[in-house]
């Protein structure tokens, strides 16, 4: 299938300052530095969300629902059903290197590529496993949500390998979370390629930062 990519192409590095959680101790980016990073994470998940069949995706959330504790949608208490899943993460992650980000209703988590793939690779590192296993507790609790697993790259390398790479990757995050029991019609598996880095691709840092794999969480409401 072929995919439609939106680039949204940040035109400014992310911001060092960082404001401290009181409640999980975490060292948070400032809402500024975050807002390259939202736009190139959360509004390509919904690009591509928004080409999907319609009727398939009611579907879809029907099968979720069902499978889920209540086997109703969020109603009324939406924010804070996501707040509470928000305050798990960023207790769960705290020092583990992944951005907890929110956008509205809408929860980020970014994974850095330094910290979950070696170079070139697919096949995740042993030391990040305790962390997307600490990700799947929550998620297993708060069942209600979409969970969409997207790959990103840098632009090194041609359009068709990075393209390949950000699928295996982040098909290799969805196959993790789905062996720690996460139901699989929760789980959407996208690569990006290189269609949405956060920053420009014109330093060695900048292409750290734009080699990612990001999972969105999204209630379901309906």
């Amino acid at each position: 299938m072929k995919h439609i990519f939106i680039s949204l192409l940040a035109l400014s590095v992310l911001s060092a300052c960082t404001t401290f959680d009181p409640y999980t101790g975490e060292e948070k980016t400032t809402n500024t530095a975050k807002g390259a990073s939202i736009g190139a994470g959360v509004g390509a998940v919904m690009a591509y969300l928004k080409n999907r069949n319609e009727d398939d995706a009611r579907k879809r959330n029907q099968r979720i629902l069902r499978a889920a504790a209540g086997g109703a949608a969020i109603g009324g208490g939406i924010g804070f059903y996501m707040d509470n899943q928000e305050a798990k993460l960023r207790k769960q992650l705290r020092q583990s290197g992944v951005s907890v980000v929110r956008d509205g209703d809408n929860i980020n988590l970014v994974m850095p590529g330094n910290i979950t793939f070696d170079t070139n690779s697919s096949f995740i590192k042993p030391t990040f496993i305790p962390v997307l296993d600490s990700v799947a507790i929550v998620l297993e609790e708060y069942d209600k949500t979409l969970v969409v697993v997207g790959g990103h790259t840098d632009n090194d390398g041609s359009v068709s390998y990075n393209q390949q790479l950000s699928e295996k990757r982040a098909a290799s995050v969805s196959l993790h979370l789905r062996s720690k029991g996460i139901v699989n019609d929760r789980i959407e598996t996208v690569g990006f390629g290189e269609a949405n880095p956060v920053v420009q691709n014109d330093s060695r840092t900048n292409k750290e930062q734009n080699r990612r794999v990001e999972i969105t969480l999204i209630p379901i409401t309906q």
